[in-house]
């Protein structure tokens, strides 16, 4: 019998509203049972580990990533997969970090969560628990059918790294504009098995070390020098650059200035697109040649949850701003499609 370990975080999946106040307050995982006793009815057993304190995914921390990643390694050995219970409005984020933490992973490690809480009537917490637990025990020869850090939601399952939240109010909250989806639940759990990645030789690596000191450049028409400059001149190693279209920026002297003077202090610099389809073409347009030129990191059609993560592992694994720069653009976890 297949073993998953499920690791309740908190989130809206976990919350009830208190009869006298009506407001939404957490629950333990108990009580999550006592909502869905179709668990008992799976073919798996369930071990659980809750977190002493439930957290709002709004405060999810660098320092709860790696907490995560050491509860997978502990347990690595002893079960067949992992559902972890997240929040959904930065669930992305932690599933693109864990997909960098972890290296060789041949397990599936399956994000999920609800937008409505578990007790209430139209919930679609209960499919999106039972069938994340379907697919994290799922196997095909003995092996792991999706043996990557995802993110299920709305009967689809997508690449941790891939997707992003765009709606607040619909059960459809995450899409992957860039990557296909790599299951589908209907009447058959349907898997796309030409795009799920195959696992390396060799065994788990947890990488625990990340480094937070990163900064953000989101343009606009009409940025000004000053704000441009505070940001650049951050007490931090790498900025993310949120550019228009396919990488582009403005080609004012004042601005191509400020960005060659942070990368002469050694800080690594990622343009990534404000598009959420498309990539990044560095040089395809005279307003993007002179960052390729001068050093600037192609972010290709990452996003920017798998943006700023990947940057933060990096800065913690390594001090060179040229590897960083050369690992950034290089396709390490399926983040991205190099051109």
């Amino acid at each position: 019998m297949n073993q998953i370990l499920i690791i309740y975080t908190g989130g809206t999946i976990g919350m009830m509203s208190d009869p006298k106040t009506k407001v939404l307050r957490p629950i333990n995982f108990e009580q999550i049972m006592e909502n869905v006793p179709e668990l008992e009815r799976l073919n798996c057993k369930i071990m659980v580990h809750s977190f002493e304190h439930i957290i709002d995914s709004s405060n999810m921390n660098p320092a709860i990533w790696s907490q995560i990643a050491g509860l997978i390694k502990d347990n690595y050995d002893k079960v067949d997969g992992f559902v972890i219970l997240h929040g959904s409005d930065t669930m992305a984020f932690t599933s693109s970090a864990l997909s960098f933490m972890l290296e060789n992973l041949s397990k599936p490690v399956i994000f999920t969560g609800s937008q409505l809480p578990i007790s209430a009537i139209r919930t679609d917490a209960k499919e999106n628990l039972m069938t994340a637990i379907e697919i994290a025990k799922a196997k095909k020869h003995d092996r792991s059918r999706v043996p990557e850090v995802c993110i299920y939601f709305d009967y689809k399952l997508f690449r941790g790294n891939r997707a992003f939240k765009y709606n607040s109010s619909k059960f459809e909250a995450f899409r992957s504009p860039n990557y296909p989806i790599l299951a589908e639940s209907g009447v058959h759990l349907k898997f796309s098995i030409n795009d799920i990645r195959q696992p390396v030789e060799g065994p788990l690596k947890v990488h625990k070390e990340l480094a937070s000191d990163v900064a953000v450049l989101k343009l606009y028409p009409g940025i000004s020098p000053k704000v441009v400059e505070n940001i650049l001149n951050a007490d931090v190693r790498g900025i993310v650059m949120e550019t228009f279209g396919a990488g582009n920026t403005t080609t004012d002297a004042w601005f191509t200035d400020l960005l060659k003077g942070a990368i002469r202090d050694n800080k690594v610099i990622l343009d990534i697109s404000q598009c959420k389809v498309g990539t990044v073409e560095l040089g395809r347009y005279e307003t993007s040649k002179e960052l390729k030129d001068m050093g600037i990191a192609n972010g290709y059609d990452m996003t920017y949850e798998a943006a700023i993560t990947k940057m933060m592992f990096l800065l913690g694994q390594y001090e060179d701003p040229m590897i960083i720069k050369e690992l950034l653009e290089t396709d390490m976890r399926g983040e991205l499609t190099v051109s």
